[in-house]
């Protein structure tokens, strides 16, 4: 029985609008800078102002004389933190090392002391006052001129190892008649959420309440936890609203444990909010990557080897190692039996790298789907067709067959809605007056996560449903996604569920990351559900005085609100009725979601293709995205809507990655010279064209139990490319370094 069928009012997959956008408009959404609390104190950082040394000596003393000032911490005042767990030891910190644990300077805007005032502007003040003097060395950054200092991972890379060898490379090589072998370059790139990472941190004796912006509450719980040296149960954490994220947001920063370090300190709730420069130095980054591919193929497109290698950079081993997993899709995007992956690693003196939206994917299918086109080129073949002539039927990586895999179908649905045969291959050849025009397209893919997540639900003595989960709300649209869910199950109208979020009083739940949060914690609900429905039925047909009273399971219904029997809709009644006759104030049940097995079994992925017409000025080589239309095979869409909005949005971020996004170092001094939005330069209305998504149906009854596959970060993975290859349809030049700029055109 597939999902379709189990499920009566078919509410899930419907466009609804989101339930949280009144208060959002309204401002009675509260965000974690937010909460009112009595006798409240502001905690400001004081940053590095070098990018490798050590702190020789702190002045304080004018900053402790400034009005309102009620505490300064620096390495040799401030008591000391315990280690922390990392994301793979099941916590949440994002860096190995302790904040204020000593005098050393790994990175610019390194956090080496917090100044907390009554007020946020005296806090500011006195902050300038603090005189550092440094034992300052030559940072360590281009990236480019340290080659040859670049080293093996120590840990995997995204769950495997740096070098991979499959089949036999160099005989693939040799059997190929065409070969691509190029270099391809991405800069480093920062999140910029609308809402900046910020915490208040309130003490209660032995315990410890955080209000914070995090896609991870239970990792940041049990991250203070440790820091603190206080049992998990001792630390809540809540965050009801996010304002955006995309994987900055999903490791504990330095800044949180020291915003309750201070309201420890100074025994009052403290505020600490990161300002807009703060964002490009202590929250994580996209790595920058140097990427060669190599493809060999027979005339007939067949390809024979595939090689993808490289490096990125990555902070000083003190603070911890992150690799950028640029060669993940490679592995298993293609049908070709010799393949060659290599990754190394650059530590520089730059913060922690973090998990930026399709980390790896993003900046790997430039590469690679980059270099799939200028295979094309030499092939003269249609790009589509070169990709379905390397059409992997079942996992190369692995060997296991697809859960579901509907890239075929995101082919033909992208081309046709975007015009493909309208192209005419031959760089150059398509103009709209004085402007170049331009066709390219890129496949995507990003694989589908699972992590074991709980849900309670409720029914309540009114009817109502009250579902919980302590997952997250970032904008991404969880609360509105899953209601249906719970409404098509029990038959209820889905204005009557509400569902709970964002505190780790909550049934535990996972990081809202890797697209996974409705793969995840929608099985999760999907489960409880099932089971209070099972527990009201059992009630009723084990009541005389209900018309239910010992009929079968199978021959019981729920539509409107009513639970009747099929063959007589007569006989029936309600769930508050049940619930009320049997004295009862609630029933509920929980349920684990887990997913070992299944993950064992299937190889797991979603599919699109990507297709982008640009203009290019041919005078002053400035490009501008025209139109852009993506489909995608994403498994089942619980709210049309919201999961269009998603895409969307990916493919918006992608523009900016295209064109625009890059985070620019001063190589002498090792500090950003562009951390802010007025330089650091994002999409804004101007640069966006009208965005198409579109769905492939999708029906895999292998993924879970609600067969979602998760949409959040597909929809950014092949813009680049696909970019990249209509302007080199547009003007006959290849640009293989983003952002494409008009410096790298004319």
């Amino acid at each position: 029985m597939t999902q379709a069928d189990k499920l009566m009012n078919a509410v899930t997959g419907k466009p609804m609008d989101r339930v949280d956008g009144r208060q959002k408009v309204a401002g009675t959404a509260l965000y974690s800078a937010e909460y009112p609390q009595k006798n409240l104190a502001y905690a400001v950082l004081i940053d590095s102002k070098i990018a490798r040394g050590s702190i020789k000596s702190i002045d304080l003393s004018a900053a402790e004389k400034a009005p309102g000032v009620l505490a300064i911490l620096t390495h040799a005042n401030a008591p000391k933190l315990k280690p922390m767990p990392g994301y793979t030891a099941g916590g949440g910190a994002a860096e190995n090392r302790i904040p204020l644990s000593d005098s050393n300077i790994y990175h610019a805007g390194q956090y080496i002391g917090v100044v907390v005032a009554d007020t946020f502007e005296r806090a500011t003040h006195a902050a300038e006052l603090v005189r550092v003097t440094y034992a300052q060395q030559p940072p360590l950054i281009e990236m480019e001129k340290l080659r040859e200092r670049a080293v093996v991972p120590k840990g995997k890379v995204s769950r495997r190892p740096a070098d991979v060898l499959r089949g036999n490379f160099q005989q693939g090589l040799a059997e190929g008649t065409v070969r691509v072998e190029e270099t391809y370059t991405t800069p480093v790139e920062h999140h910029n959420p609308m809402e900046p990472h910020a915490t208040t941190a309130v003490w209660s004796r032995n315990r410890l309440t955080v209000y914070d912006s995090t896609q991870n509450i239970f990792g940041t719980s049990k991250t203070l936890a440790a820091a603190f040296g206080i049992p998990e149960k001792n630390v809540r954490v809540v965050c009801k609203f996010i304002g955006g994220a995309f994987g900055c947001k999903g490791t504990m920063w330095s800044h949180v444990p020291l915003a309750a370090l201070a309201a420890r300190y100074v025994r009052r709730p403290v505020k600490l909010v990161l300002t807009r420069p703060e964002m490009f130095t202590g929250v994580g980054y996209r790595a920058q990557t140097e990427q060669q591919v190599i493809l060999a193929a027979k005339e007939d497109g067949k390809l024979t080897a595939i090689a993808h290698q490289g490096i990125s950079d990555s902070c000083p081993e003190a603070i911890g190692e992150y690799v950028e997993p640029f060669t993940k899709a490679t592995h298993m995007m293609y049908a070709c039996q010799n393949m060659q992956i290599s990754q190394r690693v650059v530590l520089v003196n730059k913060g922690q790298p973090t998990f930026m939206r399709a980390p790896g994917e993003a900046s790997g299918t430039f590469a690679l789907e980059s270099a799939l086109d200028e295979l094309a080129y030499e092939l003269k073949l249609d790009p589509i067709e070169l990709r379905l002539r390397n059409y992997a039927d079942t996992d190369p990586e692995t060997k296991l067959p697809w859960s579901s895999k509907s890239l075929k179908e995101s082919y033909a649905l992208g081309a046709e809605k975007f015009g493909w045969s309208r192209r005419n291959p031959e760089p150059r050849s398509m103009r709209d007056g004085r402007y170049l025009v331009g066709m390219g397209m890129a496949s995507a893919t990003y694989p589908v996560y699972h992590f074991p997540a709980t849900a309670v639900t409720k029914i309540m003595l009114d009817g109502s449903v009250v579902v919980q989960s302590g997952t997250h709300e970032m904008g991404t649209g969880t609360a509105t996604a899953l209601p249906p869910v719970v409404a098509d199950v029990l038959g209820i109208p889905v204005e009557r569920v509400r569902f709970e979020l964002g505190d780790t009083e909550l049934p535990r739940a996972p990081v809202s990351g890797g697209s996974a949060t409705i793969s995840s914690v929608g099985t999760a609900v999907e489960g409880a559900t099932q089971a209070v429905r099972a527990k009201v039925l059992a009630i009723a047909r084990a009541d005389r005085r209900s018309p239910l009273y010992k009929i079968p399971a199978t021959e019981i219904a729920m539509e409107n609100g009513e639970i009747f029997i099929k063959s007589d809709r007569t006989k029936s009644e309600t769930y508050a009725s049940i619930l009320q006759r049997n004295n009862l104030k609630m029933v509920e049940a929980s349920f684990d979601a887990k997913f070992d097995e299944a993950n064992k079994k299937y190889s797991m992925h979603s599919f699109g293709a990507q297709f982008a017409e640009v203009r290019v000025d041919p005078d002053f080589g400035h490009v501008r995205v025209t139109r852009f239309v993506g489909a995608f095979g994403a498994g089942r869409i619980m709210n049309r809507k919201t999961a269009n909005s998603q895409l969307i949005g990916g493919i918006t971020m992608g523009i900016g990655m295209a064109l625009l996004e890059e985070t620019i170092t001063d190589y002498r001094s090792g500090r950003i010279v562009n951390p802010n939005l007025g330089e650091y330069h994002v999409p804004v209305n101007a640069d966006i064209p009208a965005i198409e998504a579109y769905f492939v149906a999708e029906n895999d009854p292998h993924i879970n139990a609600i067969g979602a596959k998760g949409i959040g970060e597909i929809g950014i993975t092949g813009v680049a490319a696909a970019i990249a290859n209509a302007v080199y349809h547009a003007t006959g030049k290849r640009v293989r370094s983003l952002p494409i700029t008009l410096d790298k055109l004319i």
